[in-house]
């Protein structure tokens, strides 16, 4: 199978918008500390940038979850691969994910810090589908809303591929 990439969101559209969201979550935070906790592998790009942005001091911590498999569609069955290792009880966690499309990962992750006694659980996306939505999600901080297209690239994958693209690009199968 041969699929070519349209460039959706361009690196420099990117790059400013990282850095107003880095600028708005250092205001909201302002006088406290952030656990960031980047969802692998797809925000791993997003979530160093981010991280690089906010002012406030971040502790950063890494989970990986699973919904997708090697499919361009989300099986609606969240997994978490790999947990966290820092208690987060009286922490600001600060969940950062690639991109948001049915809600179901970040549904169950809120609910997880949630019941592990977070002072506070916010969500932040690079990209938001809200059409895609199967459960409600309230999404904090929103790099860019899109439509419905399958996308790649600045960490999002296609059958792990297309994770190194700068720039958001659309798969055209």
């Amino acid at each position: 199978m041969s699929e070519t990439i349209r460039e959706m969101i361009p690196e420099t559209d990117l790059v400013a918008r990282i850095q107003e969201l880095g600028e708005q979550i250092s205001r909201d935070y302002d006088g406290e500390s952030i656990y960031l906790v980047c969802i692998l592998r797809g925000a791993a790009p997003f979530a160093c940038e981010l991280a690089k942005r906010i002012t406030v001091p971040v502790t950063m911590e890494f989970m990986t979850t699973s919904s997708y498999g090697s499919g361009t569609v989300s099986s609606g069955e969240v997994k978490i691969k790999n947990d966290v290792e820092i208690p987060m009880e009286g922490r600001n966690v600060l969940i950062v994910e690639d991109i948001i499309d049915s809600g179901n990962t970040l549904h169950y992750l809120l609910e997880v810090f949630k019941n592990r006694n977070a002072k506070s659980v916010k969500l932040c996306t690079l990209l938001d589908k809200p059409e895609r939505r199967e459960v409600d999600v309230d999404v904090d901080y929103v790099g860019f809303t899109i439509p419905d297209e399958f996308v790649v690239g600045y960490g999002l994958d296609y059958d792990q591929k297309y994770r190194n693209l700068p720039y958001i690009g659309v798969v055209e199968l």
